[in-house]
């Protein structure tokens, strides 16, 4: 890419907590943005933890950098999503209850400033310039808020963010118009629906991460039975304000004795799940969409706007999003797809862009297809099985959809990967959704998980509303961040991706966007008369695939049918012993597009009037100071 001395670069980072992600824009335009985890392999790309801060996503940065092609000096910005000095000074002594060295603690509190501050040297250190004089700090949640409005295609728009925690803000309030945002309100910790839904995941058994399989159990129950326990801890009104009880959700200690005289006793992990938890689940949903929809209704009043940006991991809760956008007075809505802490490192770089720089607005967000994309290596891979399981493919959409119609799992890995936690047919496992078994065979067989859990659909955009009840369509819909119910007529027609409470989480795929699986889904409706297909995420209990060979190795491991990858069909059943052994002797995440070449690197800084970095310890205990997030259901 050609620079010029008007170019501007900017770079942003999210890791202070968990989903750790890098993003690089170039005079206002994604060139590229990356989840960590899906080069680690590790779910949530680490742990978020007190020690871990300074933790820096290597690979997403490289792989940026690598995109952008350019040098260290060229960055002009680098964001980082988190003010330490506000965290600091917000947090101690707020709860009653602590634990030792924990959040909330003043040495626990001392510690993860400390390592804070390492960022910017640590960044240094690993492009291999001194980038202190770049560096900048932006507040959690208005990297938040500049993730969705600085993207969305309204010229001005109501703004709420909703997550776990930022510094001290959970929760933001605001408006957006032209190039600038402000915030009308807050809500404060521990005044946290992404917290309290951590805290809910934990009772029911599923540990800190379960937040989707508690969306997905809310379904089957009756959310009267616990209501009104629910908001004996939980209060919301017309005039904008959240308040949660702190000292009865615990948020910073594992006991739950509080909640347990409210709900009853928790449940333990891998005990059954009755109607007890159902109706639990049921409830927080409940609330949730209450609360969601009071404080849409707040900004609506407010603002005067028909439009509203909704970020945070709790705006990946697709039941919420769709309730605010029907009953809270507004008539569109965006969401970006990785609008947990992710999408913070996009939002660092529209913040910098826009709100500091006062540049113009000139990107809309019409795609989450940022990562890298692997052609090269995907070809040096299909030249290494054996013969009889691959073909070379001349019309792969019509062979894969004809396949999908006679019962088989497809995967589909193609270009670019997604950027977020949904697979939108880059990184995507297919199957017919006319077919009421595949639910357990994917859920049981495949995938490894609870079997309540539904599946989504992607969908041919024009068609959507002759499948689906929606009263507003939204650019979200391509990002799987919506939920509608399945039109009554249309109902036992696609079971596969109908879940109990009648409703599908759905993709709307355009011609643009992504050509090759909008012709697999038109070739799918020329045969069945049906113009969707049940997608999910490509992965078994990991983090979905990023390389060719992770593509494979799953598709092996969890017995898909077919691996369809840039042009060519692999029969998984015919794949002999050989491709089990190249896969265990070859490590493709070390792929030539995460290095950058030498000639590009700089001699290092001369950084010696510090310390040298701390190495996080990883291993240490789980804080509870995570912000929530809701992954593929």
């Amino acid at each position: 890419m050609k620079n010029d001395r008007n170019d501007i670069w900017i770079l942003g980072v999210n890791s202070a907590y968990h989903e750790p992600s890098a993003c690089i824009i170039h005079n206002g335009k994604i060139i590229g943005a990356a989840d960590e985890e899906r080069f680690n392999r590790l779910r949530h790309g680490k742990v978020a933890d007190l020690k871990n801060p300074h933790w820096m996503p290597e690979r997403s940065i490289r792989y940026c950098m690598e995109q952008a092609g350019i040098r260290v000096d060229e960055l002009s910005h680098i964001a980082f999503s988190i003010a330490p000095e506000l965290r600091l000074a917000s947090n101690v002594n707020v709860d009653s209850e602590t634990t030792s060295g924990g959040a909330g603690t003043p040495e626990g509190e001392a510690l993860f400033h400390e390592l804070l501050l390492q960022v910017p040297k640590r960044l240094s250190l690993l492009l291999g310039g001194d980038v202190r004089d770049s560096f900048r700090w932006v507040e959690h949640h208005l990297c938040h808020a500049a993730s969705t409005f600085f993207v969305s295609p309204f010229r001005d728009a109501a703004i709420l963010t909703l997550d776990g925690i930022g510094e001290t803000t959970t929760t933001w309030m605001g408006y957006g118009s032209g190039n600038r945002m402000q915030m009308l309100n807050s809500a404060k910790y521990p005044n946290s629906l992404g917290f309290l839904w951590t805290k809910l995941s934990r009772f029911l058994g599923f540990g800190n991460y379960g937040q989707w399989k508690v969306m997905a159990l809310a379904a089957y129950g009756d959310s009267d039975r616990y209501y009104g326990a629910f908001r004996k801890f939980i209060r919301y009104d017309d005039n904008g304000s959240l308040e949660i009880d702190g000292d009865t959700l615990q948020f910073r200690v594992e006991s739950c004795k509080a909640l347990e005289r409210l709900l009853g006793q928790k449940r333990a992990a891998q005990s059954p799940i009755d109607d007890h938890h159902k109706d639990i689940a049921a409830a927080l949903q409940q609330v949730t969409n209450e609360a969601a929809v009071a404080m849409a209704r707040w900004l609506r009043k407010q603002t005067g706007c028909k439009n509203i940006c909704l970020a945070g991991g709790v705006a990946l809760n697709c039941i919420m999003n769709r309730v605010v956008l029907n009953e809270s007075g507004f008539e569109d809505l965006f969401i970006q797809p990785a609008s947990n802490d992710g999408g913070t490192a996009l939002g660092g770089c529209y913040y910098i862009w826009n709100q500091l720089l006062g540049r113009e607005r000139n990107e809309v967000m019409v795609h989450a297809y940022l990562g890298p994309e692997y052609s090269r290596d995907a070809l040096c891979l299909i030249s290494q099985v054996n013969v009889e399981a691959v073909q070379k493919i001349t019309n792969l959409p019509e062979r894969a959809a004809k396949l999908i119609a006679q019962g088989k799992i497809v995967a589909l890995f193609q270009g670019r990967m997604e950027f977020g936690p949904r697979a939108l047919g880059n990184r995507s496992i297919l199957a017919d959704p006319r077919r009421s078994d595949i639910i357990y065979l994917l859920n049981e067989k495949v995938k490894h998980r609870e079997g309540f859990r539904p599946f989504a659909a992607s969908v041919l955009a024009e068609r959507t509303k002759e499948w689906f009840t929606i009263r507003f369509e939204t650019m979200a819909d391509r990002f799987m961040v919506l939920a509608y119910p399945v039109r009554p007529e249309k109902l036992g027609t696609i079971p596969a991706v109908t879940h109990v409470d009648g409703t599908t989480r759905i993709q709307s795929v355009d011609r643009e966007s992504n050509p090759v699986f909008r012709r697999i889904i038109e070739e799918f409706d020329r045969i069945t008369g049906v113009p969707l297909l049940l997608n999910t995420s490509l992965n078994e209990s990991e983090p979905i695939v990023c390389t060719p060979a992770d593509a494979l190795r799953t598709c092996l491991e969890a017995g898909i049918d077919y691996l369809a990858i840039e042009g060519h069909l692999i029969d998984i059943v015919r794949c002999d012993e050989s491709v089990y052994r190249m896969l265990e002797i070859t490590d493709y995440s070390n792929n030539h597009l995460l290095k950058q070449p030498s000639h590009r690197q700089p001699a290092p800084a001369d950084l010696s009037n510090g310390n040298e970095p701390v190495v996080a310890d990883c291993t240490s205990a789980v804080d509870d100071d995570v912000s929530v997030v809701f992954m593929s259901r």
